[in-house]
């Protein structure tokens, strides 16, 4: 995808990333806000997947649909490719907010599983490690969790639904774009190709998966990793979370593509 694209996309689709986009940061709180480290922050651009890259999406449809079978295949595959076992739990603890806490609670149970048949076959993986950064709270988790919403939507980001249900705004700047996203043992790559992973399982969520297409493109993934995500998808036995994933693309690609025009 040409760089000016990867530029006008940051304007694009800002309203429905998430459900909805919180409250833009005041001037006071963006100045304030401390900008995302290099782990969670935007990664140089690609245009092949890597293979632990490849593995996170088919960790996140199997989670999201409790799909254990292939959930333990995904996550042996993440593991195979070199995901540490500190990246996998993260994926499964950053999904929570997408597909519910008790989906998330079984999956780590199957990551635990998993860890614990491979280490009594000898296969010893890397642990990886914990979040280093030390989280914000009270009134700085805001001001860094809208900072980062901002960044990732693309710009500050203002609407009825968040007008209509201040409590959600205040949920998304303070937990998931704080407590959640400052949390460094996780690129934002990684949590958007899981992101993405989550909302293709599931019809009726097109919206937010255009979105968070989109989200992708800013925080650092290419045209053509998306698009592999779609065929390592199809080719996982993913049919229709392929074809929901194709058709967000398109639109994602084809809003960034003319929204400067």
């Amino acid at each position: 995808m040409p760089i000016t694209a990867h530029a006008r996309v940051r304007h694009s689709g800002a309203l429905m990333l998430s459900l909805g986009l919180a409250l833009a940061p005041s001037h006071a709180a963006a100045q304030s806000a401390v900008e995302p480290k290099a782990m969670t922050s935007t990664q140089p651009v690609s245009e092949t997947l890597s293979a632990k890259q490849q593995a996170i999406p088919l960790i996140a449809v199997a989670m999201a649909t409790s799909d254990m079978p292939n959930l333990n295949a995904a996550l042996n595959q993440g593991l195979d490719a070199g995901m540490t076992v500190s990246e996998a739990k993260e994926i499964l603890v950053h999904l929570y907010a997408y597909a519910g806490f008790p989906r998330s609670l079984n999956a780590l149970g199957e990551l635990l599983k998993v860890v614990e048949s491979r280490k009594a076959r000898g296969i010893k993986d890397a642990p990886g490690r914990e979040p280093s950064r030390v989280v914000a709270t009270g009134e700085e988790l805001i001001a860094v969790g809208t900072a980062n919403q901002t960044k990732i939507s693309g710009g500050p980001v203002k609407n009825a639904v968040t007008d209509f249900a201040p409590a959600i705004n205040q949920f998304l700047q303070a937990h998931l774009f704080g407590d959640i996203f400052e949390r460094d043992n996780l690129d934002w790559q990684s949590r958007e190709l899981a992101t993405v992973g989550a909302l293709a399982a599931a019809p009726g969520l097109e919206a937010q998966l255009r979105s968070h297409l989109a989200a992708s493109l800013r925080v650092g993934l290419s045209a053509a990793q998306l698009r592999q995500v779609v065929r390592v998808l199809a080719e996982h036995g993913n049919k229709d979370a392929a074809e929901r994933a194709n058709a967000a693309l398109t639109q994602a690609l084809a809003a960034a593509s003319g929204s400067g025009s």
